[in-house]
């Protein structure tokens, strides 16, 4: 018999979700972006006008000096680069000796007034973490539009001039996505070791090109991609496929476990997929939390339990999906 329907994904687990010690601020700064890319469940674009304010900038900056308990400050959008309160957030994270990735799709630095950003980024040691869902032209335009991947090569070119992925304190790593799935013959994504090998050969054999670290992330049925499933008549049938491969062994090591993701209005969830869902982290009382709500508490581990949906099953899927990467 085909099954039709999706389990609840709390009553695939063993236990309850539950927060472990938050080490990782992971802040969407807005929506605004150079780009408008068919994966994305930001929704992001350049007619989106949602950004961080000076007033919740100055809190963010509070929380990273505050709470040495965080680790990593992850800085994400949109481009998260052209939104509100980029620069002064890079700065007070490093002042305050905490990693500082930013979340970027590299041709952003051929924007007008944007040219300063890779020696910005060096200069501050900044981790790029880079969107390259393929390493054929044809795929990356096809996702993200026309001549993104070129603008997407000498970007990296310009970075590995800057030392990016040869200097160990200056880390390049880039994210793969697969295609959107046009028919029910849906997969997951590749093998992270053998994938990262051969974008390896490809970029340094034809352009020279070196990086550290390659993240396989699987596309969640969340904002544009989930648009387009359901344009597709594709959305249940692909819960469907995630759930059946869903791996119990990745759950220990999800990014929801140590991570709060902040949204520009300075609303707290358990990660950016919760965020764009509206489904807010709360506290073991129920309640929405914010960032003043953290400062006020003089805590960021307020939550207990991490409020799930049926999205989560594209993070347990097969060797499991993170902004880090695949789980095991």
């Amino acid at each position: 018999m085909i099954k039709t329907s999706i389990t609840p994904f709390k009553e695939k687990l063993s236990s309850p979700l539950t927060k472990q010690q938050i080490t990782v601020l992971q802040i969407n700064l807005g929506k605004l972006c150079n780009l408008a890319c068919s994966h994305c469940h930001v929704e992001a674009g350049p007619k989106r006008t949602e950004e961080l304010s000076p007033e919740i900038c100055q809190l963010l900056i509070k929380i990273i000096r505050t709470f040495t308990q965080i680790k990593i400050v992850d800085l994400t959008g949109g481009a998260p680069e052209m939104n509100y309160g980029f620069k002064p957030l890079v700065e007070a994270a490093k002042l305050a000796n905490k990693e500082v990735i930013v979340r970027s799709n590299l041709t952003i630095y051929f924007e007008e007034e944007f040219g300063d950003l890779p020696e910005y980024f060096a200069q501050n040691q900044v981790r790029v973490v880079a969107s390259l869902p393929c390493y054929l032209a044809d795929n990356v335009n096809k996702m993200r539009g026309n001549g993104v991947y070129d603008d997407s090569i000498k970007a990296l070119q310009w970075l590995n001039k800057l030392g990016y992925g040869k200097n160990p304190n200056l880390i390049l790593d880039l994210v793969y996505n697969p295609q959107l799935a046009s028919s029910e013959k849906f997969s997951l994504t590749p093998d992270q070791v053998k994938l990262e090998k051969d974008y390896k050969e490809f970029l340094q054999e034809h352009f020279g090109i070196i990086f550290n670290n390659l993240f396989t992330i699987t596309n969640l049925p969340v904002g544009r991609t989930k648009l387009h499933l359901e344009r597709k008549k594709l959305y249940a049938p692909y819960l469907q496929f995630l759930e059946s491969n869903f791996n119990s062994n990745v759950v220990e090591n999800l990014m929801c476990r140590d991570q709060l993701s902040v949204d520009y209005l300075g609303n707290l969830y358990d990660c950016d997929f919760n965020q764009m869902m509206n489904l807010p982290a709360k506290t073991r009382d129920g309640e929405n939390l914010t960032i003043a709500k953290l400062l006020a508490a003089s805590s960021l581990d307020l939550i207990d339990e991490i409020q799930t949906a049926a999205y989560c099953y594209g993070c347990t899927a097969g060797c499991g999906s993170s902004c880090g990467g695949a789980l095991v």
